[in-house]
């Protein structure tokens, strides 16, 4: 989706805004930065079966 909001998960467990194209509201954007982090390791776990990998590359 090219007007997508895009959220990078940290190789240290937080999260970065790549590209806010959706216009997300900054207060509604934090409160799911937020959530994200919270979520880390779950979101990490999940991707790793998806994609049946057993570790995953991060950008930063």
């Amino acid at each position: 989706m090219p007007n997508a909001t895009k959220i990078w998960l940290t190789s240290k467990g937080g999260c970065v805004v790549a590209h806010n194209k959706s216009q997300i509201p900054q207060n509604k954007l934090n409160d799911l930065l937020e959530a994200i982090q919270a979520q880390f390791f779950y979101i990490c776990q999940r991707w790793m079966k998806a994609f049946a990998v057993e570790t995953i590359k991060f950008y930063c």
